[in-house]
């Protein structure tokens, strides 16, 4: 019994399991102030693709990312074992796949014969490396751990929270969250019509691994005096890789299904031989390359050409604390949402186009939705790729040692709005909130002559912006809903020199 659960297909079936467990822990965990917290972040960091892009963009290999040697060197040797083994992206859509492909048995070996469409996925991988090459990091919007993260983070685990009844407590909230939230149904439902489409067509993670691949030392071998053409290796392969004719190493994910299918014994995996069938390479154009890549030349300069958070900061976006300056933030930023995950007042959100097309999805501030905690660092113990820096409390506080505390931009108040100043209303939310010590929200009292000729002494309040941090703490809690009469713009952020106002308040 313990050695027919010993299979290599059981085997596999393991690792998937174990590994798609271990991701789901980690894009669960919410509160990690016991540890380091970057090791949430494990299958982002060990990810070939983020390493090789944000090491284009920045020239920099930020620490967490070496731990893709891990998969980079095993690769050359064993194959493209990720997809099938640890990829939790490859191994939801191959367990979508299983439910939705129910078929009788001639149109499941058709189902997984080898097609022109998967050279795609080379075409896309070129123009996200151009694009790395010239500086522009898109890279987070097609890579497979990247774009699951983000559909869990923002819409599957929301979606889960609402439906167990746990949003009476606390249910996270996101804009744009109905558009990433389709997108994601609509790579699971493209299962339907072919099995592991976005791995065999669309990933370029899986573009990138093919490529590392072409030449393992140890692979699926086909002994051509002992296989019959039967096809039986098709009715189960994951990589549609034609394990019956010349296989296509490039293209195969080491699930092993092949040689428990075969019933002539003529595959095996290890080391090839002379009775070895010849390996087909990888199948791409070299004229549609050479398109991908002037594609990419010509996308760089036209997304380069629009008015964008790099060219001209915008008030609206306001980056979380610890963030690089915005050029480099873009160079860097994958679009992970592992900073929206931890954030413990939901007020890390994705941009839409407030940041640019470079920016879309990149986390910006919504303080309508939340506020930067004043003693919260989480965002920045758990990016891969280190377009947020490591904060302690201390140095985002500017507590001793450090002397200045980490702005992300400046409160200011609309005058027409606030109710000490407009309607003669008391009102103190804004200054009783304020967390900063000494605090930036302060009163001037006031005799105000009302209408009916009486005096009345009221505290009508200042921001003191050389001690605002931006946190938005009084824009989320001020009584004027539905546009507060007190608002955080990012101007005065630490991390730009040029988005600082021009004038000095007089000491």
């Amino acid at each position: 019994m313990i050695r027919k659960f010993l299979t290599l297909r059981n085997i596999r079936r393991t690792y998937a399991v174990f590994f798609f467990t271990l991701f789901l822990i980690l894009i669960g965990i919410t509160n990690f102030r016991s540890l380091k917290g970057y090791e949430v972040s494990l299958f982002l960091e060990i990810n070939p693709l983020v390493a090789l892009s944000a090491f284009l963009t920045s020239w920099t290999i930020y620490k967490g990312l070496v731990l893709s040697l891990l998969i980079i060197i095993p690769t050359f040797f064993f194959g493209r074992f990720f997809c099938s083994w640890v990829c939790p992206m490859g191994i939801l859509n191959q367990v979508v796949s299983t439910f939705f492909n129910r078929r009788r048995a001639d149109d499941e070996y058709k189902i997984n014969s080898y097609r022109k469409i998967f050279r795609i996925k080379y075409y896309i991988l070129t123009v996200l490396i151009i694009l790395s090459l010239f500086g522009a990091l898109q890279t987070g919007l097609l890579d497979p751990v990247s774009f699951i993260t983000r559909s869990f983070v923002i819409s599957a685990f929301p979606a889960f929270n609402y439906w167990s009844g746990w949003h009476y407590l606390k249910q996270p909230l996101f804009y744009g969250g109905v558009f990433i939230s389709t997108l994601f149904l609509i790579v699971l439902f493209a299962n339907r019509f072919l099995n592991r489409f976005w791995c065999r067509v669309l990933c370029p993670l899986g573009a990138l691994l093919g490529i590392m691949s072409v030449n393992p030392l140890l692979r699926i071998c086909r002994n051509i005096e002992k296989c019959n053409n039967c096809k039986k290796c098709l009715k189960n392969c994951h990589g549609a890789c034609e394990p019956h004719s010349n296989i296509r190493i490039s293209e195969c994910l080491v699930c092993m299904n092949c040689i428990e299918n075969c019933p002539e014994g003529a595959l095996r995996y290890g080391l090839s031989d002379s009775l070895t069938a010849v390996h087909t390479p990888v199948d791409v154009s070299r004229r549609r390359i050479i398109e991908a890549a002037v594609a990419g030349i010509v996308l760089f300069p036209m997304m380069r050409s629009v008015v964008n958070s790099g060219t001209l900061p915008p008030h609206s976006v306001i980056r979380p604390p610890g963030s690089i300056s915005e050029d480099d933030f873009l160079h860097r930023c994958i679009k992970c949402s592992e900073c929206m995950k931890v954030c413990p007042t939901n007020v890390i959100q994705p941009a839409l186009l407030e940041a640019g097309f470079e920016g879309l999805w990149t986390p910006i501030l919504l303080n309508r939705v939340g506020y930067c905690e004043h003693n919260c660092v989480l965002c920045s113990m758990v990016c891969p790729t280190g377009a947020i820096m490591t904060l302690t409390v201390e140095k985002k506080t500017g507590s001793p040692p450090y002397k200045k505390p980490v702005k992300i931009g400046t409160a200011f108040y609309d005058y027409g709005r606030c109710l000490p100043w407009a309607m003669n209303i008391e009102c103190i939310v804004c200054e009783e909130v304020c967390p900063t010590s000494p605090k930036a929200i302060w009163f001037q009292t006031a005799d105000i002559k009302l209408r009916d000729s009486r005096t009345k002494p009221l505290k009508r309040p200042y921001v003191d912006p050389d001690l605002c941090t931006g946190c938005g703490i009084c824009e989320n809690k001020c009584p004027v809903r539905d546009l507060p009469a007190i608002r955080v713009t990012s101007i005065g952020e630490t991390r730009s020199e040029k988005n600082q106002m021009i004038l000095k308040g007089a000491v």
